[in-house]
């Protein structure tokens, strides 16, 4: 998010309480950090195997 800059960071925060309400963004945030989390840890398992291999 370093390129959206704090305005449009804010802005797509208010159009996303808009379109799934205040209920929902707390799921879409933990499910957002999970998928996240779990596409790093499959990058540094791919990126481990890739130097190992090298070796």
């Amino acid at each position: 998010m370093g390129n959206i800059g704090l305005s449009g960071g804010i802005i797509i925060f208010v159009i996303a309480l808009i379109v799934f309400g205040p209920k929902k963004l707390p799921e879409l945030g933990r499910a957002v950090g999970t998928t996240l989390r779990e596409f790093k840890q499959s990058t540094k398992g791919i990126m481990d195997e890739t130097h190992e291999k090298e070796k």
